[in-house]
C-alpha cells in the first residue's frame, strides 16, 4: 500500500478526491494559523513555527511552506513546528509535507503511548511522558499527587515537529533557552530533541523532589504518638500515583539508551555524549522511585504492626478490667440465688463483709494488672 493509502486508512479522509487532493487544496489555500500561543476556542493547534539557520532564529511566519521550501533549497538549518493536540484533519497537511508515518502520525494524534523510540526511514520518532507535580494543602486518600502529559517528537534532516498533549509541560521556555545558546543550536534538530528529553527529565527530578516531601509527611504522621490513628488511605493514594509516576519514567531508560548509543543518522555524534548525561539522571530518579516503593511498604507495614499493638493493648485492658468485675458479679451472683440457708446471711457484718473481699480482690488485681502494663 502506498504513503497516501496509508495515510487514507489512518486518517479515515478517503473521500471528496482523497488525501492527495487535500493536500493539495491545503498546499494551495490555507496556511498554518500561527495567531494562537496555545490552543484557542477558535480551533488552532499551533504553537509556533520558526525556521533556523546557524542557530539563529530567521523568520516566524504564519507560512509553513514558505519556511520548509526555504530550508530545503538553502539546504542549511532546520524549521521547529509546535503543535498542542491537533486533529486528525489538522496533522493531514502536515503530514504529507513531511512524509511522516502514518502509524507515527496515528500515534501522535491520539496520544496515551508509553514513551519509545521508533525510527521511519530518516525519520525518529519519539514518545515522552511529562509529570507535573499537584499542589495541594494536605495530602488525603483522593488527592492527586502526580498529573501526566505527552511530548512526541518528529525528528528529520530539515524539521522538528513537537505535539503536546496534556495541561503542562510547554515548550516555550526551553525554545528561549536554546535560542540563548546558538551554539547548541546550530547542531541541528538532534540538539533540540536532547534538549526536550533533558526538560522531561529534569522535571522528573523536581517531582521527585517534591514526593518525597509527601512520604516524610506521611511517614511522621505513623510514626508519632497517635500513628496507628492515621489514614493508611493515604499511603495507598501514594503508592498508586507513585506507580503512574513510574510508568512514565521506567520505559524512558531504553530510547535514552538507544539515542545515545545507536548510530543514528539525524544525530550527531557530539549530541549522544549528551544523552549519556539524560541517561544517567533517568537512572538516578528511576533508582529514587524504586526507593520510595520500598519505604512506602515499610510505612504500611509499620503502620499495620501499630495497630495490631494498639488493639493488643486495647485487648488486655477489656481483659483486666473484665477480670476485676467478674469478682463481684460471682459473689452477687451466688447470693443472688435466694436460698434459705446461707453462710453469713443473717449475720450482722456479713453484708460488710462481702463488700470489703470483694474490694481487696479486686484491688489486688488491680495493682497486679498495672504493675504488668495492662492498665
Amino acid at each position: 500500500m502506498s504513503m497516501a493509502g496509508n495515510l487514507r486508512k489512518v486518517t479515515g479522509l478517503d473521500r471528496v478526491g482523497g488525501l492527495r487532493k487535500m493536500a493539495r487544496l491545503a498546499r494551495r489555500r490555507a496556511k498554518v494559523d500561527l495567531s494562537h500561543p496555545a490552543r484557542s476556542p477558535l480551533g488552532s493547534s499551533v504553537v509556533n513555527c520558526v525556521t533556523y539557520q546557524n542557530g539563529a532564529r530567521v523568520t516566524a511566519g504564519d507560512d509553513l511552506l514558505e519556511a520548509v521550501e526555504h530550508v530545503r533549497k538553502a539546504r542549511d538549518g532546520f524549521v521547529w513546528l509546535g503543535l498542542h493536540e491537533p486533529t486528525e484533519r489538522e496533522f493531514v497537511g502536515i503530514a504529507d509535507l513531511f512524509d511522516l508515518h502514518p502509524l507515527a502520525v496515528e500515534d501522535a494524534v491520539h496520544a496515551h503511548q508509553r514513551p519509545k523510540l521508533e525510527r521511519y526511514g530518516e525519520t525518529l520518532f519519539a514518545v515522552f511522558k511529562t509529570v507535573c507535580y499537584v499542589e495541594h494543602k494536605e495530602l488525603t486518600a483522593t488527592s492527586e499527587v502526580v498529573d501526566t502529559g505527552e511530548i512526541m517528537v518528529f525528528v528529520g534532516e530539515d524539521f522538528v515537529i513537537t505535539v503536546r498533549h496534556g495541561r503542562h509541560g510547554s515548550l516555550g521556555p526551553l525554545r528561549e533557552e536554546l535560542e540563548a545558546d546558538p551554539k547548541q543550536l546550530g547542531k541541528g534538530p538532534a540538539a533540540v530533541l536532547h534538549a526536550i528529553a533533558d526538560h522531561v527529565v529534569d522535571s522528573y527530578v523536581e517531582v521527585t523532589d517534591s514526593v518525597q516531601q509527601d512520604i516524610d509527611q506521611v511517614e511522621t504522621d505513623v510514626f508519632a504518638e497517635n500513628g496507628a490513628r492515621a489514614d493508611p488511605g493515604r499511603i495507598y493514594q501514594l503508592k498508586r500515583e507513585l506507580l503512574e509516576f513510574k510508568r512514565a519514567v521506567a520505559p524512558l531508560a531504553r530510547p535514552i539508551q538507544e539515542l545515545a548509543g545507536r548510530p543514528l543518522k539525524v544525530v550527531d555524534p557530539e549530541i549522544q555524549a549528551y544523552f549519556r548525561d539524560v541517561a544517567d539522571h533517568l537512572l538516578r530518579v528511576t533508582e529514587q522511585i524504586a526507593a520510595f516503593d520500598e519505604l512506602l511498604n515499610s510505612i504500611l507495614q509499620a503502620h499495620l504492626a501499630q495497630v495490631t499493638v494498639a488493639q493488643n493493648e486495647d485487648m488486655r485492658k477489656i481483659t483486666a478490667w473484665a477480670a476485676m468485675i467478674a469478682v463481684p458479679t460471682m459473689v452477687c451472683g451466688l447470693y443472688g440465688m435466694n436460698f434459705e440457708y446461707m453462710p453469713e446471711l443473717r449475720w450482722r457484718f456479713g453484708y460488710p463483709m462481702v463488700i470489703g473481699v470483694i474490694s481487696v480482690i479486686c484491688l489486688t488485681l488491680y495493682r497486679s494488672f498495672r504493675r504488668n502494663g495492662w492498665l
